[in-house]
């Protein structure tokens, strides 16, 4: 229980970025999120700023720019409701390339995506240098509630197992000769679902009176994990601060 669990986003590394203490990287994180949607829409030069400097943590991470853009795919529902704005929207409208498109719109699609893909690439950035256990004792140093950090550990932790059981299970039905595909075969599939709920269920009381006997008192071990120091503070404040900067300046200017 103790490992930590590595999840699709991680990219095992030893960066500097990699090295920082989790709290201080998801502090970090949060802080220059908040300051890039505070930012004025038409600040176009502040956003580009915002880029070059994560495209500087992802050089400091090591991180292959192809990992960062492939994983950037979670937002193109955000994308598709974004490109949608300028012909829905109302208010001045303009020809561009023949096509009638809102002023309002075309302002809105760009705030959406140029928030949404800076907002989601400095996600990706903390996740792919920090494990899944690294990121949950981050939560915990930062005090957040313990039964939701608890939670999110086992269910971390045993997500895979359990697919692994439901994938065992698919196995043992199709060489009996039943593989149910069709919605009348749905039957099937229910009494799958609520055989996996039992097993689950039994493995996790199992489990949970094992750790009992072995001292669990409600709080998980982290081997290995590095504590925050002053200068892991500062190294990971340094994104927030120039991010503030930018943001005050393109307010200035916008006044």
């Amino acid at each position: 229980m103790s490992g930590a669990h590595a999840h699709a986003l991680y990219f095992h590394g030893h960066s500097r970025i990699h090295a920082l203490a989790p709290e201080c990287k998801l502090v970090a994180q949060l802080a220059f999120v908040l300051i890039v949607v505070s930012t004025p829409r038409e600040a176009i030069w502040a956003f580009a700023v915002y880029a070059a400097i994560l495209l500087v943590v992802i050089g400091l991470a090591e991180l292959p720019l192809v990992f960062v853009l492939k994983r950037l795919a979670i937002e193109l529902p955000f994308v598709a409701f974004a490109l949608l704005l300028p012909f829905i929207a109302r208010g001045e409208r303009i020809e561009v390339l023949g096509l009638s498109l809102s002023v309002e719109g075309l302002w809105g699609a760009w705030n959406i995506l140029v928030k949404g893909t800076l907002g989601v690439a400095a996600s990706i950035v903390v996740a792919s240098t920090t494990s899944m256990a690294e990121l949950l004792k981050g939560f915990d140093r930062l005090h957040m509630p313990k039964a939701l950090t608890s939670i999110a550990t086992f269910m971390v932790r045993y997500l895979d197992v359990i697919s692994d059981e439901m994938q065992r299970m698919r196995v043992a039905r199709q060489s009996r000769g039943y593989d149910p595909r069709w919605i009348w075969e749905v039957k099937a599939v229910a009494h799958s679902a609520g055989a996996l709920f039992i097993r689950s269920y039994e493995r996790g009381e199992r489990v949970y009176l094992a750790m009992l006997s072995r001292g669990y008192t409600g709080e998980m071990p982290s081997f290995g994990m590095v504590s925050a120091t002053p200068a892991m503070w500062l190294a990971a404040l340094v994104v927030p601060v120039l991010a503030l900067a930018v943001c005050v300046a393109a307010w200035v200017v916008r006044g």
